[in-house]
């Protein structure tokens, strides 16, 4: 069996209402998809984290490298997409162009040998997974606190048991809104901080000590990550813990993180760090370490369900009788792409959502749906017949 075509989408969705955070504003989602089929016509799909139709281009260099190859030989694929694209692509889009690929074959050889990717990854040490919601962004410039009091109390309704808030416009207007959060939501409930990289080491210290007593779950990219140093100052001048490495690349990357011990959790992003084949390795470098790993998402539902698939095959060092649960970010604000794209839905039930035992990723895409919102039609295809 041989991989014969490999095809991208990218997909756009206007929002209706536009939202930011500490560097940017959002006014739509675009993102790259895509689809790995192999000579027998079973197919895989994948997505990328990054500027959707760079990442595009990407694929289309790389993909020339993966047709005609065994999709049951992924590590081996992997290795050939590294080396071909090492000497100008140890970072950044080309890996998350990768990783697009890598995901989908994934997806492809779980659905050729009939078995979830859990399995395929050694099994899976949980069969449900609690997700923390990610929203809480600013929508309004006048006052970024507007509204989201009541956006927090609606995800306590919904059954979550952990959210993650956006910070870094400004050390005084972060202290009266993570307050306003916690007040809302009562103690009870996981309350995690994100600056995107806002601040400076000074700015995080301050911000830091002064959120403590709102039990903080971690502060996420306080700093710049290129800043590993004075990540690890800061993580002895708060109890907070300090999460990080959304921005990082490969094995390679986060051995630098923990080596410097800039971080108490990492959070790869799995559709641009080296896709599933390469974070089983990231994995393993943490486990070594005794750093907790809690993925980045952000994307379609392809996305995620590679996150419950990875996150269910973690293990948990140190063993203990009563296991700790494991969190996984779900993404809340409003993404058409991610809602509508694939099925079966996620659902959450009690605050947790299954891990699916289907094979592969254990969905599928909705053609009309993948259509709808495509604005290229296979610009980035290769195939063979």
């Amino acid at each position: 069996m041989k991989i014969i075509k490999i095809e991208t989408f990218v997909l756009k969705d206007k929002l209706s209402k536009s939202f930011f955070f500490s560097q940017w504003e959002y006014s739509e989602r675009c993102i790259c998809v895509v689809k790995v089929t192999a000579s027998d016509g079973t197919y895989g799909w994948g997505e990328g984290y990054g500027p959707a139709t760079i990442l595009e281009e990407g694929i289309k260099i790389i993909a020339p490298h993966v047709i005609g190859k065994n999709p049951l030989e992924n590590e081996v694929i992997w290795n050939h997409m590294y080396r071909k694209t090492l000497d100008y692509a140890r970072r950044g889009i080309l890996v998350a162009s990768l990783s697009a690929i890598d995901i989908a074959i994934w997806d492809l050889k779980g659905k050729i040998l009939g078995l979830p990717i859990s399995t395929l990854l050694g099994g899976s040490h949980r069969s449900k997974i609690r997700p923390y919601a990610t929203g809480l962004y600013f929508t309004n410039y006048e006052n970024p606190a507007e509204g989201l009091v009541e956006e927090a109390k609606s995800y306590v309704k919904q059954g979550f048991k952990a959210m993650k808030m956006k910070v870094g416009l400004g050390i005084k207007q972060d202290i009266e809104i993570v307050k306003s959060i916690r007040e809302a939501i009562g103690p009870d409930i996981s309350l995690m901080v994100d600056s995107n990289h806002a601040y400076t080491l000074r700015e995080a210290i301050e911000l830091s000590r002064k959120i403590e007593k709102y039990d903080i779950g971690w502060f996420e990219e306080p700093i710049s990550p290129e800043f590993y140093e004075q990540s690890k100052e800061l993580r002895s001048k708060t109890t907070i813990p300090i999460s990080g490495g959304e921005c990082e690349y490969l094995r390679f990357g986060f051995q630098q993180l923990i080596k410097n011990k800039a971080v108490d959790i990492i959070q790869p992003d799995i559709c641009a760090s080296g896709g599933l084949t390469e974070a089983k390795r990231i994995s393993a470098i943490a486990s070594a370490n005794g750093i907790d790993i809690i993925p980045h998402t952000w994307g379609t539902s392809i996305g995620i369900h590679v996150a419950l698939h990875f996150i269910s095959n973690l293990e948990s060092i140190p063993g203990r009788m009563n296991q700790p649960e494991f969190l996984m970010e779900y993404d809340q604000t409003e993404n058409g792409l991610r809602d509508k794209l694939t099925f079966p839905k996620i659902e959450m039930k009690n605050g947790l959502i299954d891990v699916p035992n289907r094979p592969g990723l254990g969905i599928d895409i909705d053609e009309k749906i993948l259509h709808k919102f495509s604005i290229t039609k296979n610009l980035a295809e290769s195939s063979i017949i």
